[in-house]
């Protein structure tokens, strides 16, 4: 079974045992670490930080908001719960996208689907957008969703999600899988949805700023990054942001959540480029599209395995922040937010400590 990290829940060896992943040591392929990469220690994050994957954040006035995956063998999870935070350290459990039963055409679409994953939280045409997944473990019978709100703020009597359906679908037929979406909106106001985990990589399809759905007009399928000669080609939870004169893949790659939790390998890397469809390279030249990406975090003997991280440009202040997720060792391997500012080295994002 081709090892996928995304997960209805998270592979616990204390909570689901029986959605282990199981694969074979994966090679480097042309990956770059960074002089500077972050190690994570330190941890400051008080209140509702587990379990958590696969987060997105956005502020809203004053507010932090971060959505992430449903964690089944918890309970209380909803689909697609959402955090609150005034000052990005201690979070509040604020909700959830679908506090009831997840979409119904969800459901008919993905035979078997137990929860819903990966949201991604954006801000464009005067409405919050969440796009989301649906998908089961190993397989590219996936379906990205999108829901919307007038606002963040579970107080404000205009606070309602609405779920607008279906985005973009794979299946057995396609070469790809459309996990994993994330939000650029552009200085020019056009909208970008990258995607992607394993198969051949990290894609990227152009949206309708007014629809929130695929531009018709644009049928393009951009490829951005790939690992060719990897095992199973372990790219995943991709974030785009621009920063100056350039565009920043972050991706995920490598393993998470397999048997044994000493063999997970997962990190966060990262890719730039002069235009939103690549191509992007790392810090050493090496095209993406070649297996590239400069490596930002991996693992130490307290947090293991970090990743599906999504980096955030705040269109208010200028700070730059990376939230991701890292399992907490002595606790199981559960796994914890993390919330970190970047600074720029010399073009380069840099992780705070």
């Amino acid at each position: 079974m081709l090892c996928v990290k995304r997960v209805a829940g998270v592979c616990l060896t204390s909570v689901l045992s029986l959605l282990f992943c199981s694969c074979s040591a994966t090679m480097d392929g042309n990956l770059s670490y960074d002089v500077q990469a972050t190690s994570l220690a330190h941890y400051s994050l008080t209140g509702s930080v587990d379990p958590v994957l696969d987060p997105s954040i956005i502020r809203q006035g004053s507010s932090y908001y971060e959505f992430n995956t449903d964690v089944t063998g918890f309970p209380g999870s909803g689909h697609l719960p959402i955090h609150c935070s005034q000052d990005g350290i201690s979070w509040t459990r604020c909700g959830s996208v679908f506090p009831g039963a997840m979409p119904q055409w969800v459901t008919r679409a993905v035979p078997g689907i137990v929860g819903l994953w990966a949201p991604d939280i954006s801000y464009f045409d005067g409405l919050y957008h969440v796009y989301y997944c649906g998908s089961t473990l190993g397989s590219n019978q996936t379906v990205i969703g999108l829901a919307t709100n007038a606002t963040l703020d579970p107080s404000d009597p205009a606070y309602k999600w609405v779920d607008r359906g279906l985005v973009l679908e794979s299946g057995p037929g396609d070469n790809f899988n459309a996990l994993d979406p994330t939000i650029l909106v552009d200085t020019d106001g056009s909208v970008w949805l990258t995607f992607g985990s394993y198969w051949t990589g990290i894609k990227q399809r152009q949206i309708d700023p007014e629809t929130g759905m695929l531009l018709a007009s644009n049928p393009t399928q951009y490829n951005l990054a790939t690992r060719p000669g990897v095992p199973h080609n372990p790219i995943e939870g991709a974030s785009l942001v621009r920063h100056g004169d350039y565009y920043y893949l972050f991706v995920s790659v490598d393993y998470c959540c397999r048997t044994t939790m000493a063999e997970d390998n997962y990190k966060e890397a990262v890719g730039r480029s002069t235009s939103p469809h690549g191509p992007f390279v790392d810090e050493d030249g090496t095209a993406m599209l070649n297996g590239g990406g400069t490596v930002l975090l991996e693992g130490n003997s307290q947090w293991n395995a970090p990743g599906g991280g999504t980096a955030y440009v705040d269109p208010s202040t200028g700070d730059s922040l990376l939230v991701f997720h890292a399992q907490n060792i002595a606790k199981g391997g559960v796994p914890f937010v993390w919330l970190r500012k970047l600074t720029w080295v010399n073009g380069w994002p840099v992780i705070g400590s």
